[in-house]
């Protein structure tokens, strides 16, 4: 018996805010948090990239406990992020509901602030590496700190596919509650790669913006990146409604496949069925009530790809859609894009508002939907979808609908 599942709590650390309420009010109001910085680990090693950063972490950090100040910067921002879900939620996990509670927590790249600061160390300054290093840097590090911190012992583990990673998470952490591996669970991501090793990287490939994000504009001229967290509590439906849970969503579907093309270019093809697979049972009378949270990067590629994909799936209907991309404003964070970018199509859900797609300047005619350029637009939402489309070419689509 396939069950369904809902959404009870929220929680996002982001360079927007950090926590649910100022992230939506940086949403809603199109504050960009893009901005030139300098990331200098040695005299002679310095990089100046435009990114998004979370400002004031280290405050909060010292609050988390002894455990989490031995942990990687990525490691702490999920942890940030869950405890807001999990009060969000109102739940509390006593040995019973453990028993039956996930942990599908993904991330990109994983612990990068250790490893570069590992690296660094040893080969220019004659360093030992950090005795807990590979504990901090492992990718399923969030996961299994979640379990331990609040007695989780269901299914538990980390899934690692580059942009699409959050949106994966989501969509297994409801998988395993809908057949029954679980009764509730933590799902979403975390990145934090604002390292000079890692930006160089980025760097070589010629794809970061010189000044900022401009998805769908026809200036875009690359991808700036970010760092955070969003996590939110699945729950199946019924059990939630026992309980009194506040259902802030109903997971509606969720679509996943591979282009099976190409490592960089995105396929109109395989976006487009991944939307499709998300789709099916979804019940849409009325495209104007459906919010697109874009991947909309920034890049040539992939703005005007993911456009006709949308095109490609609804038909003359596409016209009527909002269709934005909150990378504008946050960055790309890469494998938690999908996390915090769910919570934003959630929100955008709620408060019946369509986060603007800020920093567009131009029209371009590949690119020809309505992208809330600048300013938000209210509209009545019934159904909302999130976008994630990875290096790889791993697609991933996650749908909400109103309860």
């Amino acid at each position: 018996m396939r069950r369904n599942v809902v959404v009870t709590g929220m929680g996002v650390i982001s360079p927007l805010g950090s926590d649910i309420e100022r992230y939506w009010e940086g949403l809603s109001s199109g504050r960009c948090a893009i901005k030139k910085r300098e990331y200098k680990p040695a005299e002679d090693l310095s990089i100046t990239v435009p990114t998004a950063a979370v400002e004031g972490f280290a405050d909060r950090v010292a609050g988390l406990g002894r455990e989490m100040a031995r942990t990687d910067r990525f490691t702490q921002l999920a942890i940030v992020a869950a405890d807001e879900a999990i009060a969000n939620a109102g739940v509390e996990f006593d040995d019973a509901l453990g028993a039956r509670a996930a942990a599908i927590i993904g991330t990109g790249i994983g612990g990068q602030e250790t490893s570069d600061n590992g690296y660094i160390g040893m080969l220019r300054k004659g360093r030992r590496p950090h005795p807990l290093s590979i504990l901090k840097i492992i990718t399923n590090a969030p996961a299994s700190h979640m379990t331990i911190r609040y007695g989780l012992r269901g299914p538990a583990f980390a899934i690692s596919s580059a942009c699409a990673t959050g949106a994966h998470c989501i969509g297994v952490c409801a998988d395993l509650i809908r057949n029954g591996s679980a009764d509730i669970g933590l799902a979403g991501a975390t990145e934090a790669v604002l390292s000079y090793g890692a930006l160089e990287t980025w760097k070589a490939m010629h794809i970061l913006a010189g000044e900022t994000c401009r998805p769908f504009s026809k200036n875009r001229n690359g991808l700036v990146i970010g760092e955070g967290a969003g996590v939110m509590v699945l729950e199946e439906e019924e059990r939630a409604r026992k309980r009194g849970a506040n259902i802030l969503a109903r997971l509606a579907g969720f679509g996943m496949n591979a282009d099976g093309k190409d490592m960089i270019n995105p396929a109109v093809e395989g976006a487009s069925n991944a939307m499709r697979l998300a789709l099916e049972g979804v019940v849409i009378n009325d495209p104007s009530a459906v919010y697109i949270n874009a991947h909309g990067t920034g890049t040539l590629m992939n703005d005007p790809t993911e456009t006709k994909a949308i095109r490609n799936v609804f038909g003359a209907g596409a016209d009527e859609l909002i269709v934005s991309s909150t990378k504008s404003m946050h960055g790309h964070l890469l494998g938690a894009a999908g996390g915090i970018e769910s919570i934003a199509a959630i929100l955008a859900l709620n408060n019946n508002m369509a986060p603007p797609t800020v920093n567009y300047d131009e029209p371009d005619p590949s690119c020809d939907l309505n992208y809330a350029p600048n300013a938000a637009q209210e509209r009545k939402f019934d159904v909302a979808i999130s976008n994630s489309f990875a290096f790889g070419g791993l697609n991933a689509v996650v749908v909400f609908e109103k309860v």
